[in-house]
C-alpha cells in the first residue's frame, strides 16, 4: 500500500477545481504545501447551487468522471480526488447525505493509501462537518473571503458552515484583516495571513523578452489592462464609462465573462479577450501602460484581497484600484479612486508613470518579500507547533524526525 513521505504528515487538502482556468490561493498554497508533504488535493463542488446553463452541466459530468478516475498525481507531490456532492446546501437532508459520501469517500482515500499521519486544510466552509472527523492531528481553515456574501448563494447555509469550521479548526487563517476580528471571536488561534505573490513569474514581465501576444499586437497605445474572472462584481460600467472618456485608448479584459455577452458593455476601444493559461499572464502583463481593479462595491468586495494586485505590483505595473482595505494598505504605490472621476485622473497619472523607472522598482519592491513560499512558510509554523504538541510520538519516530520543528526550514520538514 503506498505510503507518504518519510515521516513527514499527509496533507488532505479540500480546494477548489485543481484544472479551473484561474489560479487561485488554493492552487498556490497547496503547490508549496507539497514541496514537504504529499498533499491530496480533493477537489469540491462549489458553494453555489447549479443554475441548469449548459456550463454547469458540463462541470457536473466533468465531476463524475474524475469522481470515477479516483486519484490521479497531476504535479510532483500533488494528487488530485473529485468529490461528488449535491449542491443544495440549505437543505438539511442534502447536507448529511453530503456528509455522508464525502466521509466515506475521503476515509477510503486514507485507507487506500495507507494516510498514518495527516493534517485536514480547508479552503472553503461547505466541508465543514468534516473537520476533527477524519483522525487528523491537526486541521486548518484558510479562510479569504466572506463566503455567506457571495452572490447566489444560501447565505444562512453558507454562514453556518463558516462558522462551524471557524470554531472547530485547529488553525485558522484570513487573507483579509477585515475578517479577524470576526473569526479571532469565534477561534482564537485565529492569524492574519495575507495574499503571496508568485514573484519570480511576473518579474518576467519587466525583465523584457517575452513575446507580444496576437491579440495585442496591432491595438492602440496605452492599453489600460485587466485580469481575473469578469464576473457581476467587476464595475463594468465604471470600466465603459473610462474606455468613453478616452477612445484613443485600448481597455483589455483577459479572463472569463461570468455574466451574458449581451449584459457586457461593447466599445470600440473596450476588448473582452477570454481566459489565458496562468503560464501567458506575465506575456500580457507585460503590454498593459496600467492595470486596473475595478470592483463593483458590495459586502462581499470589502472583504477581497485581490491576487491580482500583487500580480500587477510583481510585474512594475501602475495599479489604479477602487478603495477597499487590503487595496488602501498600497496607498503609497497604488492610485486609489473613490470616485469614477478620481479613477480617470488616476488612470492619466498611471499610464504618465509607465516606464518611470525609478516608479517601477518602488512597485516591484512593495512586493518582493511576499512571495508563496514565505507566506506558506509563515503558515506552517503555526500549523505544525499545534501538530507536535499533539502527534503521539509511534515506534520512537518522534525524536527522529526532528519533531517537525515549526522553526526549522521548510527544506527541513520532510
Amino acid at each position: 500500500m503506498p505510503t507518504t513521505r518519510h515521516h513527514a504528515p499527509a496533507v488532505l487538502y479540500f480546494g477548489n477545481d485543481w484544472f479551473a482556468e484561474n489560479r487561485t490561493s488554493s492552487h498556490h498554497i497547496a503547490l508549496r504545501l507539497a514541496q514537504h508533504f504529499d498533499v491530496y488535493y480533493i477537489e469540491c463542488p462549489g458553494l453555489r447551487p447549479p443554475s441548469g446553463s449548459g456550463r454547469d452541466l458540463k462541470k457536473i459530468a466533468r465531476a463524475v468522471r474524475r469522481f470515477c478516475a479516483g486519484p490521479r498525481t497531476v504535479a510532483p507531490g500533488i494528487h488530485v480526488m473529485t468529490l461528488l456532492q449535491i449542491p443544495l446546501h440549505r437543505l438539511a437532508l442534502v447536507r448529511r447525505f453530503n456528509f455522508l459520501l464525502t466521509w466515506l469517500t475521503v476515509r477510503w482515500l486514507i485507507w487506500r493509501r495507507g494516510l498514518v499521519s495527516r493534517i485536514s486544510w480547508f479552503v472553503a466552509p461547505h466541508l465543514a462537518p468534516l473537520v476533527g472527523r477524519l483522525g487528523e492531528t491537526t486541521s486548518v481553515y484558510y479562510c479569504v473571503d466572506d463566503y455567506a456574501a457571495f452572490p447566489g448563494v444560501d447565505t444562512a447555509a453558507v454562514r453556518q458552515m463558516d462558522e462551524h469550521l471557524t470554531r472547530h479548526a485547529r488553525c485558522v487563517f484570513v487573507a483579509s484583516e477585515t475578517l479577524l476580528e470576526a473569526k479571532s471571536r469565534l477561534n482564537p488561534n485565529t492569524h492574519f495571513s495575507p495574499h503571496g505573490v508568485d514573484v519570480e513569474h511576473f518579474a518576467r514581465a519587466e525583465a523584457g523578452g517575452l513575446p507580444i501576444p496576437a491579440d495585442l499586437e496591432h491595438l492602440p497605445r496605452p492599453i489600460v489592462g485587466y485580469f481575473g474572472l469578469v464576473e457581476r462584481w467587476i464595475d463594468l460600467d465604471l470600466v465603459a464609462e473610462l474606455a468613453r472618456r478616452r477612445p484613443s485608448w485600448s481597455f483589455v479584459l483577459i479572463g472569463r465573462l461570468g455574466l451574458p455577452a449581451d449584459e457586457a458593455p461593447q466599445l470600440p476601444n473596450l476588448h473582452y479577450l477570454g481566459k489565458k493559461p496562468y503560464a501567458d499572464l506575465p506575456a500580457y502583463g507585460a503590454q498593459f501602460d496600467a492595470a486596473i481593479i475595478p470592483y463593483r462595491m458590495s459586502h462581499h468586495v470589502k472583504h477581497i484581497n485581490p491576487l491580482k494586485l500583487r500580480e500587477y505590483l510583481a510585474m512594475g505595473k501602475p495599479v489604479v484600484s477602487v478603495s477597499i482595505p487590503e487595496i488602501d494598505r498600497f496607498a503609497d504605490t497604488v492610485w486609489i479612486a473613490r470616485s469614477p472621476e478620481e479613477f480617470l485622473a488616476g488612470l492619466d497619472a498611471a499610464v504618465a508613470s509607465a516606464d518611470d523607472a525609478a516608479a517601477i522598482r518602488k512597485r516591484m519592491r512593495a512586493v518582493a518579500d511576499a512571495s508563496w513560499e514565505a507566506r506558506v512558510k509563515e503558515i506552517l509554523k503555526v500549523v505544525l507547533e499545534d501538530f507536535n504538541a499533539r502527534e503521539p510520538a509511534r515506534d520512537g519516530v518522534q525524536s527522529e524526525r526532528a519533531e517537525m520543528h515549526p522553526e526549522a526550514s521548510a527544506k527541513n520538514l520532510t
